[in-house]
């Protein structure tokens, strides 16, 4: 499927109002300053599958708890996995969101990994509009603000024995948020994990679950005590191959205009924006290569000057500069420690499309309002 939106089917959500939605005043202030992932929104999307009926009871309903079983599958077998995706405003007022559909889709893909029924991407996209139908004023204006829309799965069968769960619940919250890293466009320091793996061969690398980030945890607090910002996990069959940090892809920039990135092979995660990248990278004339990049190789062409650029990408983080990488044997200063002019180019034009300031060739924005 292409990145054009499916058919919408938002008419099909019942709608439940908060009772005490947020005042304009009262939204306005929370718009204030923000940081990412904090403040939510009035309403969450919901739906509801089982083993029997498949998916039903699609609805939007006001944002709160949500009653759950103690025997819950999610709560003993981490039955769950989500996505990440942005709602943007335009100056024009106007919402757009960046390659739904390929989030959709990796969704489902997440999902047959983690023995989770696939949602249809129909249903994915319309609760988007369904939501936003409601909370639309949500969406900031400010410079480098966007509405963050998780998208998520659960199992919520009531069984403690090991099975695919038989009911399943489906629910959407919203964000405004402001950037994931705050302080601006600076290069961020990153520490090479080389104890602890994020994923391995035949493992859920590639889907999109909690479990994945539930593991980096312990070593991205470790890197934060040694005053660091990110982990760049390695390869768990040699310990000596780049995979990706702990919520972005990787890419280096050799001096000959070369680009590379590792290669997709079941252990890292898929990027939206890593995909969306290479594309961009390709438009300016430069080669994207992607294959193993060993650590050894990295600091040797950082030191000697072959790689000039180091720069991460997701979809909370867009693409982050890295200024400095270290590991227990050596610590390196990526060129000269600021944004090289690739990173640099390659975001300006990538969050140029994303707020509407440069035609979208690629297809890649979709409007819901």
């Amino acid at each position: 499927m292409t990145d054009t939106a499916a058919s919408s089917t938002a008419e099909a959500f019942r709608v439940v109002k908060n009772p005490n939605p947020a005042t304009d005043a009262e939204r306005a202030e929370k718009l204030k300053d923000l940081a990412f992932g904090l403040q939510f929104t009035d309403h969450m999307a919901h739906m509801t599958w089982t083993a029997d009926g498949g998916w039903g009871d699609r609805r939007v309903e006001p944002y709160g708890p949500i009653p759950m079983d103690p025997a819950a599958s999610v709560l003993h077998y981490a039955q769950e996995v989500f996505e990440g995706l942005k709602a943007y405003r335009w100056a024009d007022g106007s919402i757009h969101l960046f390659r739904p559909v390929a989030n959709a889709e990796r969704l489902q893909r997440s999902s047959w990994r983690m023995a989770l029924p696939e949602l249809p991407v129909e249903d994915f996209m319309a609760s988007i509009d369904a939501l936003l139908e409601l909370d639309h004023a949500w969406v900031p204006d400010a410079p480098e603000t966007s509405l963050y829309l998780r998208p998520f799965l659960i199992g919520t069968d009531v069984f403690l024995g090991l099975r695919a769960p038989k009911r399943v619940d489906y629910l959407l919250i919203a964000s405004p948020s402001g950037p994931y890293f705050p302080g601006g466009i600076k290069p961020v320091s990153i520490w090479v994990e080389r104890d602890y793996h994020r994923a391995g061969p035949g493992g859920t690398g590639a889907a999109k679950c909690g479990g994945n980030y539930a593991a980096s945890l312990r070593p991205q607090m470790a890197a934060y005590e040694r005053g660091f910002d990110q982990v760049l996990y390695l390869d768990a069959a040699t310990n000596a191959v780049l995979e990706e940090l702990g919520g972005m892809n990787v890419f280096a920039v050799r001096k000959d205009g070369t680009v590379l990135t590792p290669i997709i092979n079941g252990n890292i995660l898929e990027g939206v924006t890593r995909k969306s990248v290479i594309q961009l990278v390709e438009e300016r004339d430069l080669k994207v290569v992607e294959r193993d990049i060993t650590l050894a190789e990295l600091r040797e062409g950082i030191e000697d000057g072959e790689i000039t650029e180091v720069f991460a990408c997701g979809t909370a983080a867009i693409i982050t500069p890295v200024g400095r990488i270290a590991s227990a044997d050596f610590d390196v200063t990526v060129g000269d420690g600021e944004p090289g002019d690739v990173t640099s180019a390659i975001r300006q034009r990538l969050t140029d499309i994303q707020y509407g300031r440069a035609e979208d060739t690629y297809g890649w924005m979709t409007r819901v309002r």
